[in-house]
Parts: C-alpha cells; structure tokens; sequence
C-alpha cells in the first residue's frame, strides 16, 4: 500500500534520504511503527504574551507553554484506518519539561482536498493544510496552510492572525547516524511562538494489532 506521503509527494518521494524513505514509508498495511526517542536540544516558547495562547493549546495537547534544554522527547508514528475507512498516520509526541507535556497530530491524505489533512490534538479540532515537499538535505519538509476549526455543528475557516504557521523539517544525519528535527510555529502578528529542535533514535516495533488504544484520538472528525 501507498503511504499518504508517497502521494502527496509522488515521483519526489525518490529524492528522499533512503532513511527518511523508510519512515514515510509507514502504511497501515506495513505491520510494524517508527517509536522515535532521543533529546531536544532545546524547546523554546515566544514572549510571555504568548503563554495564555499556549496554555491553552495544551489543554489539548497542541503546544505548551514549558521550554527547557535537554528535553527527553518521544515520538510515535503508527499507521491505521480511522473509522471513516481513512489511512492515519500518528503523529504523538511527549516531551518531558518540567512536567510530561503531548502534542499530538493525526494525518490522512484527503481525496477532496489531493492533501495531507493534519487533525491536530485529542479531539481533532483543528484540521490544517500540509505543503509538504524535499529539501536540499533528501529530508521532508512540511508547512502548514489553510487551517479550519470543527466542534460539533460548529464549522469555521481559522483565520492565520488568531493562529500560528508552523514548519516542520525532519532529515537524516549520515554523520550522527540519527534522524534530526527541527519545528517552528509562527504568528503573523506576535512572531515565534513555540518551537523545538534536536535529535532522535527509531526503533521499529510490530504493529500488526494495530495501535494501543493511547495514541488513538478521543474523537475523529469527519470534515476534512
């Protein structure tokens, strides 16, 4: 089976490094998950104008307010079908700040759209356009674009001003032999607001049950 990011990059998908090939090669179909571990060199936040922002993206594992230097980070991708039949990738990451602290993603590749459609949080409030595309490095580069917010009958474009655009580059570091990330989220108006960088190991484990129950969404949302 195709992974969502072999189609939404198509014939460029070759270009990747072989290592990030691998990783964004993660289909339902492939029985096993990337769980990535390793150490931010630094989590960092805006001014302090933008703590209640992130405070309140936290409530629903979107950013945090903490920033820190040495941060223990995991990350776990795990491929399925979503209940609307949708292939997901998982994108759940832990940071341990002063506190253990989630921010969780969940991608599919939307047919309406010929997208990457990126649910962010536990209740997959925010759904967002992803550009994503190869960099100089053979590492993927993903950028956030439109961005829409669903709460029950609740349905509206978000409009970037009240929001952030975040840019996430991920590459392999045949020096260091470990995937190297790098993410920044940016407001029109109020400059960086959050933003993370370092280093991390994969181990692959088997995913052939399907993911544990814990890094699954509270609720999906249809409406992409």
């Amino acid at each position: 089976m195709t992974s969502i990011y072999e189609r939404a990059l198509g014939n460029d998908f070759a270009r990747l490094h072989p290592r990030i090939q691998e990783r964004f090669a993660l289909s339902s179909a492939s029985g096993r998950a990337a769980i990535g571990r390793g150490t931010m060199e630094t989590v960092w936040r805006g001014p302090w104008w933008t703590v209640p922002f992130l405070c309140l993206g936290s409530w629903r594992n979107i950013m945090f307010p903490e920033r820190g230097t040495a941060v223990t980070f995991k990350i776990e991708n795990w491929a399925y079908r979503d209940s609307f039949g949708r292939e997901t990738v998982t994108w759940q990451r832990t940071f341990e700040t002063t506190r253990a602290r989630g921010f969780d993603a969940f991608m599919i590749y939307s047919e309406s759209r010929d997208l990457i459609v990126d649910y962010l949080g536990t209740h997959q409030h925010l759904a967002v356009d992803l550009d994503i595309s190869v960099d100089e490095r053979g590492g993927m580069r993903l950028r956030s674009a439109d961005q829409r917010f669903y709460e029950g009958l609740i349905a509206f474009r978000f409009p970037l001003l009240f929001s952030g655009v975040a840019e996430v580059c991920e590459w392999f570091d045949d020096d260091s032999g470990r995937f190297r990330i790098e993410v920044s989220v940016t407001n029109r108006a109020f400059g960086p607001l959050f933003g993370y960088r370092g280093a991390f190991d994969v181990e692959w484990v088997d995913a052939q049950n399907g993911p544990p129950a814990e890094v699954l969404p509270v609720r999906e949302e249809r409406r992409e």
